[in-house]
């Protein structure tokens, strides 16, 4: 096993010494020319002539359509620099230094997304720095370049420790920051700014992560081109996206309508850009703006998220079946079945609601899924409600696992309430009384709406499993 990093001088070391020393010295000679009062031509030539594989992808970037419209053939870094501007070639240089260093080791599907997050951040926030600056959009976009850079590098050198990590964040209900901190030591915005400092990026660095005056338009242009970045993963038509366009609007002096043509104008260019910067692979992973794509992009986005495990699923049905037999507690039957459903079957979202207060009401008990701690906090059905009944008592009464949304329970929709609705959504679920014996103790609940994906057979096959053996447990537990 590889020796683990842990802390930030530890990580900062390893990535700047034995994983990503030719990116960093690219980057900080860059920058360094960037800062001349009077760089050359020929010092930027001489820095990228250093790389011959360097010189050959920015000499194929400067002949791209994109960089060089007239298509007149450039040959050499020097002509490069004259008909394409010395600012550009220095931004080529580094961001095909970037994508060279990076996606030419493990692709990890959490370092694309995050590459092409960055490549997406930087154009929006370049084409909002040329409403407001003369000059230095250059820089703007690679300061959000690198906005993340920190994280980059853990995904594409992490190793063992970036395995880890990735088991980590696919557990329910995981707390992201802690989850890094434990397996690295330090945060990932701490990695961030250590590298940028070592490297001495200086003024980039304040762009970067806004600790600089927060006034400075270069600083609000890379700010407000990251938050579209993440925003625009949620759906160009989401809240968020709502009032960064009307943010992007104010600083800009347009119109609303203008600003969101903006946005996906750019969203649009960042797909070209990257496959300029011999990135297509990353094409995918760029929110698309036709309505259509959009919606399915979106779809496969979250459907990412959880899969079926068989393993845990056929695990946990086989511990449960112990606790039927062995001595357990109520705990560790909830944890085993909520796990099961979760990790194992991959329904995304699991609710057990008991009968409390005198079984006079239906509580949230335990819940499992992204956005489930409200219903921990609200979900809350009277158990016996004459003027409306609901789909909760109802399965409890008849005591039958029934599927939503499917041609046979279409008769029981008007069960479904509106406060039902409102706070658990709306789509197909699963719906099971949970008895331990004869004795009621609640209703488990079960979707799938985080993607809006349908529900399968063999999941209603594994609920219906899950909620007897589990009632097979509470009822020996009862008995003990």
């Amino acid at each position: 096993m590889a020796e683990r990093s842990i802390g930030l001088q530890s990580w900062i070391d390893r990535l700047n010494q034995a994983e990503l020393p030719a990116l960093a010295s690219v980057v900080q000679d860059l920058h360094r020319l960037s800062q001349a009062e009077k760089a050359s031509v020929q010092q930027l030539a001489d820095l990228l002539l250093r790389d011959a594989s360097l010189t050959a992808k920015v000499l194929r970037v400067g002949n791209s359509v994109y960089y060089n419209p007239s298509q007149e053939s450039i040959r050499t870094i020097s002509r490069a620099i004259v008909l394409i501007g010395f600012d550009n070639v220095r931004l080529i240089g580094m961001s095909v230094s970037l994508i060279d260093s990076l996606l030419t080791r493990v692709p990890r599907e959490q370092l694309q997304m995050l590459l092409a997050r960055s490549f997406h951040a930087a154009v929006q926030a370049r084409n909002i720095a040329g409403y407001v600056l003369t000059k230095h959009q250059e820089e703007v976009f690679i300061a959000a370049l690198l906005h993340k850079v920190g994280e980059l590098a853990f995904w594409a050198c992490g190793g063992e420790q970036a395995d880890e990590l990735a088991d980590a964040l696919a557990q329910p209900n995981v707390d992201v920051d802690e989850a890094v901190r434990e397996v690295l030591g330090t945060s990932f915005r701490q990695l961030t700014q250590g590298l940028v400092k070592s490297w001495n990026l200086g003024e980039l660095a304040s762009f970067a992560h806004g600790s600089g005056n927060q006034h400075d338009p270069a600083v609000r242009a890379v700010t407000l081109g990251v938050k579209i970045s993440e925003a625009a993963l949620e759906g160009w038509d989401s809240p968020e996206m709502d009032k960064l366009v009307q943010q992007l609007a104010d600083f800009t002096g347009v119109s609303a309508e203008d600003a969101l043509k903006q946005v996906l104008e750019s969203a649009e260019e960042t797909v070209e850009v990257a496959a300029t910067f011999g990135a297509s692979q990353l094409c995918r992973l760029i929110p698309n703006t036709d309505p259509e794509q959009i919606k399915l992009q979106q779809q496969e986005r979250k459907a990412r998220l959880l899969q079926p495990d068989l393993l845990v699923l056929q695990q946990a049905l086989q511990d449960l079946g112990m606790m039927v037999n062995q001595r357990g507690d109520v705990g560790l039957v909830l944890d085993t079945l909520l796990r099961g459903l979760h990790q194992g079957a991959g329904l995304e979202r699991v609710m057990l609601a008991v009968l409390a207060d005198g079984q006079t009401c239906f509580r949230a008990k335990r819940a499992v899924g992204e956005g489930t701690e409200r219903w921990l906090a609200e979900f809350q059905l009277p158990a016996k409600q004459a003027e409306q009944p609901h789909i909760f008592s109802y399965a409890l009464r008849n005591r039958e696992a029934i599927w939503m949304g499917v041609p046979a329970s279409y008769n029981l929709a008007e069960l479904v309430t509106l406060p039902m609705r409102q706070l658990l959504g709306q789509g197909m679920f699963f719906i099971a009384p949970l008895l331990a014996g004869t004795r009621e103790i609640g209703v488990l609940y079960a979707d799938s709406r985080l993607s809006g994906r349908a529900l399968k057979h063999e999941q209603f096959v594994a609920f219906q499993r899950f909620t007897q053996l589990t009632g097979r447990c509470l009822e020996a537990l009862g008995k003990r």
